[in-house]
């Protein structure tokens, strides 16, 4: 068969599962090379946290590799090919969430030393709001990591011809081992060893595709005549699906509440053992984020330059768009034996790294925000076994919510919708509890639901009618180049047209789908955060606003946290310090403002000794 023509591919090759399983058991090894290794120290800070001794390098590596699961190795590939390069332009977007990331959240979480991001909530408004949070954030991440399994499982399925349900079992089993095992330690780790395996496989497509075309100009030449390279469209339309603003704007608002209040992602940074070390890692974190949306951009490219003249999904030859890459392959790749194997281990390599993520993620809020609350007398020795045992729930469970997974479309537009219809609303309430003192609980949980009804009535609408083709722009393919097309797949999901009946009822319906639900998913997010804030900064100053007195200055973002690396212990010495002064003066009476605006003055000055000692 000539490559890029359609038809049947090779299968996997003995040295091809030779290298997967080799990958498999090399990640297994390291969460118990980590167990063995730190089997002194079995508390549950060393567990969750790693300690708190953990460095910016692999941190930052990790950071990366948690949300670059298999929906990004096999996603976005499928993304570019059939929409062209405008996803590169998250790029910005991840410039502008880890600065964000760094220099507000990431201050006000390691001064505040949480272990569960939620913990904040009680804090600053109540304890039901800190449940009500903690529960969107286990509904979130179940989903989200059932999706992270059941989508490369399929593709991998299908192509390779591995039984699905025994990679998907095999997938929670492995995770389940080395969190259970290592805790966060053999997570980021094994992070570290997951994101070379996964950028090996792109270099690997990249590479081999070069050589068939002819050179990367040839691929960056056929990507230019099919219009995959107009990436910047700057229309303002919040409707079109991928724009430069939609990107920039909405895509860094959703990044942002995956990276600043995300427990998977937190727990990563608040584990390094300086806030100097934490904030680099961010920023180290930027550096990987470029380099794998890159290359996974590129081998999208490379994909279209090979099957210009002969579309896979349309010519019959996989039955959904996310198996073209592993079909692309096995179609160039089969005839060297365990490079097929690499691949799969990338993409299968991302879903390891994300479900151990969200199981210790997972296990950490639990823990923090329901088990301790009511068992406040536990030994370590007895968290610890809770420890495992969660993480044993919770690896099954996503298992099992890998069902939920198959009944959505594009597996990376439903990922990043899930995380914008829930982030969404949670990132508003930490906006509103940290910028604005006089926001109060009854209007933080009222901003929190009503930010929530819209996303999940906005994001729930656009799964069941969605948009039309002229605001998803999908750009033209051809079967013009075929060996055979008498098995054209045509069995695309066609955009909701509305009802042939035009009753008043349909009329506002077909109305609904051709504007509300047709807005962009990358606005979900941004629409939940703008909804929670002004709600709750209207429902509090109804109810009175916020008592000033019952109020920390230290839940609050200040101006000395911004780009402030060296603050350090310092810098929580002189919060306890402000603290009880507040405390002190406020129980003798005095309650004005000026007392209150003078600590910041204060802290500042202090500071900025501290910073040129």
């Amino acid at each position: 068969m000539t490559m890029g023509t359609g038809g049947p591919v090779a299968s996997f090759s003995v040295w091809d599962y030779v290298v997967f399983v080799g990958t498999v058991l090399g990640a297994a090894g390291i969460g118990l090379f980590q167990a063995i290794r730190g089997r002194k120290n079995n508390s549950s800070g060393e567990f969750l946290l790693g300690g708190r001794q953990m460095t910016a390098v692999p941190v930052a590596m990790s950071l990366t590799a948690s949300f670059m699961s298999g929906i990004t190795v096999i996603g976005t590939p499928a993304e570019a090919y059939r929409f062209g390069a405008d996803y590169w332009i998250f790029a910005i977007s991840y410039a502008i969430m880890s600065i964000i990331t760094a220099e507000i959240f990431v201050p006000l979480f390691y001064r505040l030393g949480i272990t569960s991001t939620y913990e904040y909530l009680e804090m600053r408004f109540n304890k039901l709001i800190r449940v009500i949070g903690t529960s969107m954030y286990i509904t979130q991440t179940a989903l989200y990591t059932g999706m992270v399994i059941y989508a490369p499982a399929l593709a991998l399925n299908q192509i390779t011809g591995m039984n699905l349900w025994g990679v998907l079992v095999a997938t929670g089993v492995v995770c389940i081992l080395y969190c259970t095992l290592g805790g966060l330690k053999a997570v980021i780790w094994t992070d570290v060893f997951q994101m070379v395996i996964m950028l090996a496989g792109f270099v690997a497509v990249i590479a081999r595709g070069a050589v068939i075309q002819g050179g990367l100009g040839k691929i960056w030449d056929d990507c230019y005549q099919g219009g995959r390279l107009s990436a910047f469209d700057f229309d303002p339309d919040p409707l079109k699906r991928h724009t430069f603003w939609t990107i920039v704007v909405g895509g860094s608002v959703m990044w942002v509440s995956i990276y600043s209040i995300n427990q998977s992602q937190v727990q990563r940074y608040i584990s390094c053992k300086t806030l100097t070390q934490a904030k680099l890692s961010l920023y180290g974190n930027i550096i990987g984020l470029w380099l794998t949306v890159s290359l996974a951009v590129f081998s999208g490219l490379t994909m279209y330059s090979i099957y210009k003249d002969c579309d896979p999904f349309t010519n019959g030859d996989v039955g959904a768009v996310d198996q073209l890459l592993p079909y692309l392959v096995m179609d160039i790749l089969a005839a060297y034996p365990g490079v097929p194997g690499l691949f799969v281990s990338a993409a299968y390599s991302g879903t390891l790294s994300t479900v151990s993520s969200s199981i210790n993620a997972l296990v950490a809020v639990t823990v923090e925000d329901f088990v301790r609350p009511v068992w406040k007398n536990l030994t370590e020795k007895q968290v610890s076994w809770i420890n495992m045992g969660l993480s044993i729930f919770f690896g099954f469970l996503c298992i099992g919510m890998a069902a939920i997974a198959s009944l959505m479309g594009s597996i990376l537009q439903a990922a990043l919708s899930i995380f914008g219809m829930i982030s969404g609303p949670l990132l508003g309430l930490y906006v509103l509890g940290m910028f604005w003192r006089t926001a109060n609980s009854t209007g933080g949980l009222t901003g929190l639901i009503v930010g929530l009804v819209i996303t999940l009535w906005v994001g729930i609408g656009a799964q069941i009618y969605p948009p039309l083709a002229d605001k998803t722009n999908p750009l033209p393919i051809s079967v013009a180049g075929c060996n055979r097309t008498q098995d054209l797949n045509y069995t695309t999901l066609a955009p909701w047209t509305g009802a042939v009946t035009l009753t008043p009822l349909n009329l506002i319906s077909r109305a609904l789908a051709d504007s509300w639900y047709s807005l962009s998913y990358l606005y979900f997010c941004l629409l939940g955060s703008l909804v929670t804030v002004i709600v709750g900064l209207v429902v509090s100053a109804i109810t009175g606003g916020c008592k000033q007195e019952n109020l920390r200055l230290d839940l609050f973002v200040r101006r000395r946290d911004l780009f402030c690396a060296g603050c350090g212990k310092d810098s929580e010495a002189l919060d306890s310090e402000i603290n009880e002064k507040a405390g002190s003066e406020l129980k003798n009476g005095s309650n004005n403002a000026g007392f209150k605006d003078s600590q910041f003055n204060i802290v500042d000055k202090d500071v900025e000794k501290v910073t040129k000692m």
